[in-house]
């Protein structure tokens, strides 16, 4: 199933621990993954699959072999009710008394078995006890009759079902048509534990066995399956499909609906999209990704897709986001559409991203599955993995892999640094434990570390040693070792030398949490280094003396190649080492980790930082575009974890005016923003303006604001990163252009590019005049589209002129409009987290109007208790704290029952926090600011301040035209 990677692509540089917590708002860590809907339950002492009573396991005493599933369904109609009848094939390995299956919220069960060792055997009828909450089906021969070990029989069940609502197991989804009308379907998600709400079943994963789909369904409808329909058995109204090859239960897939959709072939290999009526012209780019990541995914495991077509489905409703189902790909219906005119570059990657994640599971988890969800991982970090490296290979203009680094790598670093972190393996047993194992542990962590040893050995050797797993486990289930076995004799048969065993360096990664901070020290006198390593943690008094097999390369002034990722070195599984078989001079810089493909921090001596900083500021191509990025990431974590100073970070972004690649700016993007949340309430926030601006300013002349025709295609996403902040930090030749852009849209229809409509109207509504401002308006009282009134609402509030926020507050009290109750409680936070100004006229509105305000809600949702929260976690001025405890007093003292009794505690909390942050980073960092202004003259200083000025005097005077 897939993962995250559904948003904009922007790094999330989120808290980790206490002390980050100081220079990044505490936000959730894990940004959770897709596939499942599942409770984030972590075990602290894993259990043991020991069969006993209180096992969720299924004891071992019988194995399925096949099953015909016939289902009988009335969904054209919104009938929720199924009823269904399972044959399973059975071979008992062990004397039982009783048979044990899982099943899930159906009854009225009927169920007998009949021995398949003798040609004159009769049923014998079954009793069914079902058991919770193991959702156990025990079935025992009502005669009292045993089954002997090797001996095979047919099980029959007949029962009933509910198709249900909250998008898991069979379950009913619907959508509105073109017509008007509502069209209901019926569609699938099993995974992890849901294939037995559909038919009982042996719901795990390494219990394989054959499947043959019958589906009963009105005629106007049609069925798909994971197999090509059995022509020669269906009729009108019942599709019965080939059998499948063996495979597990939870990917067993089936809809039932009125969808129609658009075919394609490449290799001899049919695909076909399908989804909603009327919805065929937005198809054609997931139809395309589907056809070239699949030719490429099987050209580089050499191992050919294994069923004879390969389809995809949109659903209307569907909480996992997208599903691997063998040979039947489902996926929330808004990632399969896009269209040139309307759709964003962004949804395009994310659309082949998340098609090479799913197709990349039918060989890792399809074609091979995982023994248990202890390995969840096997599966779902080769997914990640190569839902960018099949997007590398078909699309290589892409560079793809900036946005991996910027993506699931760094989202690994920061959810492996925190004390919750578990290893990749990592043994669970209920559904809700195995639900609570999709996440970065899973997903990002291993990808990364596959990533690594994908680079550290080789290719070839990783190539290779995938195909020899694949090829050699299909049609089965394995665990990890089966994996490390594949690399072993890859590495053994191509001659590729390791310093150890595979078992030994691989495992010291899936068996432990967290990786390791490597502290790099030169000896500038002897040209050696030493490197130490020791667990990173958030906390960096947090002392762990964990360790691992690090793969090491590096790069230096006098060798900046970045070609061969191979490692030249390692730490085996030790806390130090010294390298002193390259002499590097004293005035070389060293960089470690080419490329950033292996999965660590590095922190360095304060002389090799200025090396390093000293190059990127006249030679930024030395160092390689994935390493800036990293290097900017690294020393910004170590800075809120008291690891290196504020100088070194700001010295080092100093680069920037040099960068245009978007993974670095992506995540200057993250750290100059989360500076400007804190300093803009500040009287020297002029100071940090000129600082950001001078950084911006030069990309920013050459990016602008609209897409040049056949530029790189990550300019796309770099524009949007340069516009957002260089906006926000008040350029006045961003605000301009913007501006100018979002009239000539709104008064000549000049089109705005989709991927930066966003952009675009924040941005023009900054600084615009009142004519643009109200036009706005109207159109968000005026539209029916929810896409658009949230558009209008996020945009309305970038306004930095108090009267127009004011006004636009006022429609919020307004009932007769068309707001909903949900938009008009919005309108506050849309601006009150923008900007200082968006602060302030919050606080100037309710101070005014907060009864009013507080009378939009009847019930207990208190829409001012929740205005006053929100605003406090933007309160960063001793004048705003006054004021914003100056307005609860009031309520408080006038009418009570509109706040919360915790209110104040919560608003005293959240300020106190940023008054820490303030506390600790304030002055390090403007006073450097200033202090470097200072030393490069006067008149530099003069100037830039002058800008700032003139700039505000310009836009006064642009929005009065």
């Amino acid at each position: 199933m897939t993962r995250w990677l559904l948003n904009s692509c922007v790094l999330l540089l989120l808290a980790v621990g206490s002390l980050q917590a100081r220079l990044i708002p505490p936000l959730s860590l894990d940004d959770g993954q897709l596939e499942t809907k599942g409770a984030a339950a972590l075990l602290a002492t894993p259990r043991v699959d020991d069969n006993s009573a209180g096992n969720y396991r299924l004891p071992n005493t019988t194995a399925p072999e096949s099953y015909n599933v016939e289902l009988w369904t009335n969904v054209h109609t919104g009938n929720t009710q199924f009823n269904g009848t399972v044959i399973i094939n059975l071979r008992v390995l062990q004397a039982t008394s009783e048979i044990k299956l899982h099943y899930r919220q159906t009854s009225n069960f009927e169920a007998s078995i009949i021995s398949r060792d003798s040609a004159t055997a009769t049923a014998i009828p079954l009793t069914v006890t079902p058991e919770l909450p193991r959702e156990f089906l025990v079935l025992t021969a009502t005669s009292g009759a045993t089954f002997a070990a090797e001996t095979n029989w047919t099980l029959t069940i007949k029962y009933n079902g509910t198709h249900r609502s909250d998008m898991g197991g069979f379950y009913i989804s619907s959508y509105t048509g073109d017509d008007g009308k509502q069209h209901f379907l019926a569609t699938t998600q099993f995974e992890s534990t849901n294939a037995r709400h559909a038919f009982p079943c042996y719901d795990e994963p390494a219990r394989r066995a054959n499947f043959t789909i019958t589906i009963h369904h009105d005629p106007s409808y049609t069925a798909i399956s994971n197999m090509p329909v059995n022509d020669s058995a269906t009729s009108s109204g019942i599709t019965v499909f080939q059998t499948t090859p063996k495979m597990s239960t939870y990917l067993v897939a089936f809809i039932v609906s009125d969808f129609e959709s658009t075919t394609g072939e490449l290799n001899g290999l049919r695909q076909r999209v399908f989804s909603r009526k009327g919805k065929q012209d937005q198809q054609e780019w997931a139809l395309w990704s589907g056809l070239v990541v699949e030719s490429s995914l099987a050209g580089y495991f050499g191992v050919p897709f294994a069923l004879p077509k390969l389809d995809q489905a949109g659903i209307p409703d569907f909480s996992a986001g997208a599903m691997e189902n063998w040979g039947l790909a489902t996926y929330r219906e808004q990632y399969m559409w896009w269209n040139k005119q309307n759709s964003t570059v962004n949804l395009k990657t994310n659309i082949a991203n998340i098609i090479g994640h799913e197709y990349a599971h039918m060989w890792f988890g399809d074609l091979v599955s995982v023994e248990w969800w202890t390995y969840l991982w096997l599966k779902e970090g080769f997914a990640t993995l190569f839902s960018y490296e099949s997007n590398d290979i078909a699309f290589p203009e892409w560079d793809t892999y900036q946005i991996f680094h910027v993506n699931d790598y760094n989202s690994a670093l920061l959810n492996d640094a925190a004390t919750y972190a578990v290893p990749m393996t990592h043994y669970v047993q209920t559904p809700d434990e195995i639900s609570g194992r999709y996440n970065a542990f899973s997903y990002a962590k291993p990808a990364s570390v596959l990533y690594m040893f994908k680079n550290a050995w080789t290719d070839k050797v990783f190539r290779t040693g995938l195909n020899k797993y694949l090829t050699k486990n299909k049609y089965t289930s394995c665990e990890e070792w089966d994996l490390f076995a594949a690399f072993q004799e890859s590495a053994n048969e191509l001659g590729f030398k390791l310093p150890t065993s595979v078992d030994n360096i691989f495992s010291s990664w899936s068996h432990q949490a967290g990786y390791p901070l490597l502290t790099v020290t030169r000896n500038y006198e002897a040209g050696t280094f030493t490197i130490t390593q020791k667990r990173y943690l958030a906390n960096a008094t947090n002392d762990n003396a964990a360790t691992w097999y690090v793969p090491i390369n590096f790069a230096t002034a006098s060798k900046p190649d970045y070609r061969n990722t191979k490692a030249s070195h390692y730490l085996l599984n030790v806390t130090e080492t010294v390298i002193s078989d390259s002499q590097i001079a004293s005035d070389d810089w060293l960089l470690l980790n080419i490329q950033n493909a292996f999965y660590y921090r590095t922190l360095y001596d304060t002389q090799n930082y200025g090396l390093i900083t000293a190059v990127l500021k006249s030679q930024p191509w030395k160092i390689h575009h994935r390493n800036r990025a990293q290097l900017l990431y690294d020393t910004y974590i170590f800075v809120t974890t008291d690891r290196l100073s504020h100088s070194i970070l700001l010295e080092l972004l100093g680069y920037l005016e040099h960068e245009d690649q978007y993974a670095p700016w992506s995540t200057a993007n993250t750290i100059l923003t989360s500076y400007d949340r804190y300093l803009r309430g500040d009287d020297s926030y002029h100071l940090f303006q000129m600082f950001v601006h001078r950084l911006i300013d030069p990309i920013f002349d050459k990016i602008g604001v609209n897409e040049i025709p056949g530029e790189h295609y990550l300019n796309n996403y770099l524009r949007v990163v340069l516009v957002s902040l260089a906006c926000q930090l008040g350029s006045v030749d961003c605000h301009r252009q913007s501006a100018t852009k979002l009239s000539e849209y709104l008064y000549n229809g000049t089109a705005i590019e989709a991927t930066l409509r966003n952009q675009a109207y924040c941005a023009g509504l900054r600084a615009t005049s009142n004519e643009v401002y109200k036009r706005v308006e109207s159109d968000l009282l005026a539209s029916t589209d929810g896409t658009d009134r949230n558009l209008f609402i996020l945009s309305l509030g970038c306004s930095e002129s108090t009267t127009q926020l004011l006004e636009f507050f006022n429609l919020s009290l307004d009932t007769t409009n068309s707001l909903s109750y949900s938009e008009r409680t919005s309108l506050l936070n849309s601006a009150y987290s923008r900007s200082e100004i968006g602060l302030t006229a919050s606080l100037e509105f309710l101070e005014t109007s907060w009864e009013a305000y507080a009378k939009l809600s009847s019930t207990a949702s208190k829409p001012l208790d929740l205005a006053l929260r929100g605003m406090a976690t933007y309160v960063v001025s001793e004048k705003q704290k006054t004021r914003l405890n100056a307005l609860v007093e009031v309520v408080n003292s006038t009418a009570p029952e509109y706040l919360a009794d915790n209110l104040s505690t919560v608003i005293d909390s959240r300020i106190e926090a940023n008054f820490v942050w303030l506390n600790t980073n304030r002055d390090p960092v403007l006073n450097w600011i200033a202090d470097t202004f200072r030393e490069n003259s006067s008149p530099t200083l003069t100037s830039s301040f002058f800008t700032i000025v003139s700039s505000a005097l310009a836009l006064l005077l642009f929005k009065l035209l």
